[in-house]
């Protein structure tokens, strides 16, 4: 082997060498964006979760206060029916009457505490709305990380084959990932992915 093809191929495996270590360093980036799109999910799912369950349980709480009212209103409608033969008997059946009826209305609207039936339905559907969001986020955050594994995946491809075709749709899909991490971040209804 000559001194000149001794230099050519040194100049190649140099030359192979930096685009192995811009490959390297693409793949680096890809992973800290993949990193960042799975707890960016991981946190969406939990929210969307916790959300889930704080929505079926004030749905529940709203039940049984709609089922009291019920029972109460049933109660005084009995009652009045069945009134008394004497004026005292009258009086005691109306108070307790009046009583069930201010307990029904109670029931409907309480918002000091925020748990009468109409208060609950309101906490309720906001639950739903914060877990949709979060739920949004999630399908976002989820095709992020899809495409920052597959530029993974292309990216170790190319140092392999040395396709540097491979490089550039690496490239682009990471764009592509973080172009869906940015909607879920910030508009997560702009697309309806679920």
């Amino acid at each position: 082997m000559s001194a000149h093809e001794s230099m050519e191929q040194a100049d190649h495996a140099k030359e192979a060498s930096e685009e192995n270590r811009n490959i390297a360093l693409l793949i680096a980036v890809i992973a800290l964006c993949l990193a960042l799109s799975e707890t960016l999910g991981k946190g969406a799912q939990t929210e969307s979760i916790s959300k889930n369950v704080e929505a079926s349980n004030l749905w529940a709480f709203f039940q049984a206060k709609s089922i009291r009212r019920t029972v109460v209103q049933t109660a005084a409608e009995q009652a009045r029916l069945n009134g008394g033969a004497d004026d005292a008997t009258k009086a005691a059946v109306q108070k307790q009457i009046d009583d069930w009826q201010k307990t029904a209305a109670r029931y409907r609207s309480e918002p000091e505490t925020g748990e009468g039936t109409e208060q609950l339905s309101e906490r309720a559907k906001q639950a739903e709305e914060e877990r949709d969001l979060a739920t949004a986020k999630y399908h976002h955050f989820e095709l992020a990380s899809g495409a920052f594994q597959i530029a993974i995946v292309l990216a170790s491809a190319t140092i392999i084959t040395g396709m540097i075709a491979l490089a550039w749709i690496s490239g682009l899909l990471t764009l592509a990932g973080i172009g869906f991490t940015a909607l879920g971040i910030f508009v997560p209804h702009l697309l309806h992915l679920a």
